[in-house]
């Protein structure tokens, strides 16, 4: 890990403003507060509470999560202004100099989220005002990201360090080894498992319900995990907990602009589960990434050609997912994020003051089609597709794009979803770990899947290169930064790196 002194700067750390406007989360500096002088009042827990959401928009943490979700895939493509660590990562060309294999954002906030969990019980004996519900719900929030942030690392480096105990100082720095993926899943399990009978249902505000990790939350990272291990039965119940709950739908796309202005522009809807709040005051970094003339990425064109695909007979039947909402089809801009508004009729470009769209972590379409990939898997096909249709009748999906798979074939209906959420997440930091997970399936029966995917971003002279790279599973996990190697001596790199 990193040595910086994150817990005893306190002056880090928000208030947190319950107002009537609907940002909730103001970043604003707490001077001068030191840790013997905190953990006082509930108040205070909550404003901790309120730093390990703000820790998450501080850079890079979401760039990571983008980058290790999009870069490896092919989705998205490189523009003049991709710098060198970028390219590097999109054409398998990886070494632990490279900056994005740098992960102390993750362990920045993780560290926050062990600070709430190890010190918050110490209010008990100087607030007589907090009850062990709310404790235990602050708790829950800690318990929720500390997982969510786990799995991203799991799912990037397979092997990481467990630190589970709050660095005050460098001095209480610890020298921790790597553990292995069975244990690193294990401790995301027992922290939702903890988290979840605290979580909260409800803030009674909506910008909370889909800010803060609520029980529905819980339940979203509980079937990511079980499906990324294989566990399909408990997949299927985590998701079950959030359909039955009948607080979620899908935002009707009939008219896409209205469509994209309230997913995406908006954001916070009704289809929301959990979302990064950028705003005014904390705006995202996407702009330099996807906007502004020097953007660093621009989609593929594989996203209009093969996965939304265009009815050239009929140029009023469309996807609603595609040109004017994922991306601007004129000149591949990623409209996702770049957009003021949607809708191929006027489409309008955000200014910088006013890049503040959010990250999306979950909607209930993909508590869908993670329902309909673990339905496959337990051999019913049929129900799945019942599902995925509901997510492609919602988007007006083009029929070109409608394999028609046997609900009797297993293979073919997850390969059906596999593309359906290409389609529904594009750019949404998910594609790479959703090719990942089909890939290695079945000790990688799909592996080919994988070798197709990776190439598409290599030059040519290199793709055989690449494939012969990603023969090796080992590759498909990024290596220790050089840096943290440096610092933690009881690290040991990645094998493919060594």
């Amino acid at each position: 890990m990193r040595k910086i002194k994150y817990i005893c700067l306190w002056g880090l750390l928000p208030f947190v403003l319950f107002t009537g406007c609907n940002k909730w989360l103001e970043l604003k500096p707490v001077d001068g507060i030191v840790g013997e002088d905190f953990w006082k009042t509930k108040e205070q827990i909550q404003a901790a509470v309120m730093g390990i959401y703000a820790s998450m928009l501080q850079e890079p943490l979401v760039e990571n999560l983008f980058a290790w979700g999009e870069l490896r895939a092919e989705m998205v493509t490189s523009t003049g202004r991709t710098s060198t660590d970028e390219l590097n990562l999109m054409q398998a060309n990886v070494l632990p100099s490279n900056s994005l294999t740098n992960w102390a954002a993750l362990y920045r906030t993780i560290n926050y989220c062990n600070t709430v969990i190890e010190f918050a019980p110490r209010v008990k004996e100087t607030d007589p005002t907090l009850t062990d519900d709310a404790l235990a719900a602050y708790q829950a929030e800690a318990y929720g990201v500390r997982a969510l942030l786990y799995f991203y690392l799991l799912r990037t480096f397979g092997e990481v360090p467990l630190r589970i105990k709050a660095t005050a100082s460098d001095e209480t720095l610890e020298q921790l080894p790597k553990r292995s993926k069975e244990e690193v899943f294990a401790q995301i399990m027992a922290d939702l498992n903890q988290a979840e009978p605290h979580a909260v249902t409800s803030y009674g505000n909506q910008a909370q319900d889909k800010g803060r990790m609520t029980r529905y939350t819980i339940n979203a990272i509980q079937a990511d995990a079980y499906l990324w291990m294989d566990d399909y039965e408990n997949c299927l119940k985590a998701c079950d907990k959030i359909i039955s709950s009948s607080k979620f739908g899908l935002i009707n796309a009939e008219f896409q602009s209205d469509f994209f202005n309230t997913l995406y522009v908006k954001g916070n809807s009704n289809e929301s589960i959990f979302e990064l709040q950028f705003d005014a005051q904390a705006l995202n970094p996407f702009y330099s990434m996807f906007i502004e003339s020097n953007r660093h990425f621009v989609a593929s064109s594989l996203v209009m050609d093969e996965f939304y695909k265009v009815d050239l007979t009929d140029l009023t039947n469309y996807d609603r997912r595609a040109n004017g909402t994922s991306v601007r089809a004129s000149d591949f801009l990623i409209w996702k994020f770049a957009g003021a508004t949607g809708g191929q009729e006027n489409m309008e470009i955000k200014v910088l003051e006013d890049s503040y769209t959010h990250w999306f972590i979950y909607r209930y379409a993909d508590i869908l089609l993670m329902k309909a990939e673990a339905l496959t898997w337990l051999g019913r096909g049929a129900e799945a597709l019942v599902l995925v249709k509901r997510i492609r009748d919602r988007a007006h999906a083009l029929e070109e794009t409608d394999t028609q798979p046997s609900s009797e074939n297993p293979q073919s209906v997850a390969e059906f979803i596999l593309n359906e959420r290409a389609r529904e997440f594009a750019f949404e930091g998910k594609r790479w770990f959703d090719v990942l997970r089909y890939a290695k399936r079945n000790q990688y029966a799909e592996l080919n899947t994988l070798l197709e995917t990776v190439v598409q971003n290599a030059p040519g002279n290199t793709q055989n290169t690449v494939r012969n790279k990603y023969r090796d599973v080992n590759s498909h996990y990024l290596p220790i930064n050089e840096y943290e190697l440096q610092t933690d001596k009881e690290l040991i790199q990645n094998p493919f790196y060594k």
